[in-house]
């Protein structure tokens, strides 16, 4: 069955979700959206606002994630005999989070809660279900006042760009894209998504624009130290004139050469990993390690949380604040006057 939703359409068909919830949800290839037989069973209707529900969350990581979310949910309801929409109480939905957490981190918990809770919200409107049994059932509280990301020193991330053999193309490329997460904040999806107009001219200064979360543009200039990653990574790969173009070109192999594809989250990943190895430093550096070091080093040389903010694109001045390592040899300091 394939759904049409607006300009873009999607293939809908049934299959039964995995019998364990850490085993992930059905395939999803590209927009393809697998409707779990737990839902088709009930029928045409509910396996339309199934697909709907899915076919309306325009970010691709958010729709997978909620996707894996809900087939974990319905598989855990197959496991134990419940096989239609009807039967599924609160007492159900309160379970499964009860059990959830026990192997789950709380954050993870929340989101498949979330999951859950809207889907069935899309199908109560869409009257398919009569009520909500998610709706009472509330998750583990979770607070949170610093982030789990690692930040690197100034020295380290220094130590890091130096040490990547820039005499290939794919080393300056490496160089560019970790300078753009380091002096931009960028997100690692939207640096992957950036095309070589994305890096433009404007009066006397270079710029870079980010497509952010939530259709968001973003635009701010470039770091001296990031122009000139950007032009000698531009100049090597002979791509100033393909504007239209992605701009982090993935590799072909061991060759060397960089194909017409961009790079996705996973390339950059393991080039990530790869890069750290080689430095000698921390086995635990991912993609947002960079912009957590960005906004740390940032904040420690006297920036604003408000301009750091604007500059990393975030809604709340505390998503921001959760990157802000600045206190810590604060608190370092202070425990070590318990002089005993």
């Amino acid at each position: 069955m394939k759904e049409d939703l607006g300009n873009q359409a999607f293939e809908v068909s049934e299959s039964r979700p995995p019998a364990l919830a850490s085993s992930g949800p059905p395939a999803v290839i590209g927009r393809e959206i697998v409707v779990p037989k737990f839902v088709a069973d009930v029928g045409d209707k509910a396996a339309r606002r199934y697909a709907n529900f899915f076919g309306a969350i325009e970010n691709d990581n958010t729709r997978a994630a909620y996707m894996r979310a809900c087939a974990s949910f319905f598989a855990w309801c197959e496991a134990r005999d419940i096989h239609d929409l009807a039967e599924v109480e609160p007492i159900h939905v309160g379970a499964y989070v009860k059990a959830l957490g026990t192997a789950r981190e709380k954050p993870t918990v929340k989101q498949h809660l979330a999951a859950v809770r809207m889907l069935f919200d899309w199908l109560v409107v869409g009257q398919v279900m009569l009520l909500n049994p998610a709706h009472a059932v509330r998750g583990p509280k979770h607070v949170v006042k610093r982030g789990k990301t690692l930040v690197l020193t100034p020295a380290e991330a220094r130590k890091l760009l130096d040490g990547i053999d820039v005499s290939t193309v794919v080393g300056l490329r490496d160089r560019a894209l970790i300078g753009l997460m380091v002096y931009s904040f960028a997100r690692v999806g939207a640096a992957v998504g950036m095309k070589v107009e994305d890096y433009y001219s404007q009066g006397k200064r270079w710029w870079v624009r980010l497509h952010e979360k939530g259709g968001k543009r973003h635009e701010m200039p470039a770091h001296h130290n990031l122009e000139a990653y950007l032009d000698a990574y531009l100049e090597a790969a002979r791509i100033d004139d393909a504007k239209k173009t992605p701009l982090f070109r993935s590799a072909r192999g061991r060759t060397g050469a960089l194909t017409d594809n961009a790079m996705d989250r996973v390339d950059v990943y393991r080039m990530i990993r790869r890069r750290a190895r080689d430095a000698g430093l921390d086995a635990d550096i991912c993609c947002h390690t960079f912009r957590a070091t960005g906004i740390t080093a940032y904040l420690e040389n006297g920036g604003t949380l408000e301009n750091a903010q604007a500059m990393a694109a975030h809604e709340s001045p505390r998503t921001t604040k959760l990157y802000d390592r600045t206190g810590d040899e604060i608190t370092l300091d202070e425990v070590e006057r318990i002089a005993i």
